[in-house]
């Protein structure tokens, strides 16, 4: 039987922020539920069978507050809110959005976007080991260093350090310019570009001279007892089995860790073992450690980002 129904929506503020550029949301909405869904001014049209109707009305008035705010709403919003939806968990997903981890120096509000990301945000809060897996686009380097940098300024931890291994991806450091630091700074840019979003650019310099933050290759953490510090291992999937375990001993008192990677996206030679890999499975029993993998599902970038992983582990696969 067919079902047809029509939302007034407030302004066309609303309007605009639920069907998203480019009308992808609407999009999106429709693959999800099956229903035809239009917009003629502030006016949204729906239609399809009547369970098609349903679910699509369910949907659209479990983003209500989001739209109605004019905030924007992402493809992943929706397929949060769907998945809240089949599995009963409406109160969590309003709990979500309530929860506001940061504002940026622009006044953007930082939150889980997904399940996932909140149960990962939460480990980062509670654990003092944290394992994190999954594509690009999920949010692992970035939350960790949001959560890190909440702590540091709260002085929960008296430094930050972030490190990663300098593996090239195709290229070589020696035809790199400059010295070591100028050659590894394009390997650290993105725990920099986390950093300035909540510490205005012309500061970091003196909280990098003084060792309160300190971005560095894994290769300086040996021999290191690193205590007082919210550690961030980025790319950790790049890291032979000797580099991810000297770098977990380094943990100290009073310390937090967090170790994040992509075993899809190893820069290691062919016949080298990732380290990551090795990590997961002698340590998945440890008590006190928390572990988080994201899928395709988590990716909070580009819609098209997201499409873009699904083609490939269904290509992998």
């Amino acid at each position: 039987m067919a079902g047809a129904l029509t939302i007034q929506l407030p302004n066309i503020e609303s309007a605009i922020a639920l069907a998203g550029q480019g009308e992808d949301n609407l999009k999106i909405l429709s693959r999800q539920t099956g229903a035809n869904l239009v917009l003629r001014g502030q006016e949204l049209h729906i239609s399809g069978t009547e369970k098609q109707v349903e679910q699509a009305l369910q949907l659209v008035r479990s983003l209500e507050d989001l739209w109605s705010k004019g905030n924007n709403i992402s493809g992943t919003d929706i397929l949060t809110a769907r998945q809240a939806l089949d599995t009963h968990r409406q109160d969590e997903l309003q709990e979500i959005r309530r929860d506001i981890l940061a504002r940026t120096r622009k006044g953007e509000e930082i939150r889980a976007k997904t399940f996932k990301q909140r149960q990962y945000i939460e480990s980062l809060r509670k654990r003092d080991l944290t394992f994190c897996i999954g594509p690009a686009g999920t949010g692992k380097t970035f939350l960790a260093v949001v959560v890190a940098v909440q702590a540091l300024l709260a002085n929960e931890f008296e430094r930050l350090i972030l490190t990663r291994p300098a593996v090239e991806a195709g290229e070589k450091l020696g035809f790199l310019p400059g010295d070591l630091q100028q050659k590894i700074n394009p390997y650290l840019r993105p725990l920099y570009d986390g950093i300035n979003e909540f510490i205005e650019p012309e500061k970091l310099p003196s909280l990098m001279e003084r060792g309160i933050i300190e971005v560095a290759p894994l290769a300086y953490m040996r021999g290191r007892t690193l205590n007082n510090a919210f550690v961030i291992v980025d790319e950790a999937q790049n890291t032979t089995p000797s580099q991810i375990k000297m770098v977990l001993t380094r943990l100290g008192f009073n310390s937090r860790m967090v170790v994040t990677g992509d075993m899809t996206q190893t820069d290691l030679p062919p016949n080298q073992q990732s380290g990551l890999g090795v990590a997961l499975n002698v340590l998945k029993h440890v008590e006190g450690i928390a572990f988080c993998e994201f899928s395709q599902k988590d990716v909070v970038r580009h819609p098209l980002v997201q499409r873009i992983v699904a083609a490939y582990e269904q290509y992998e696969k």
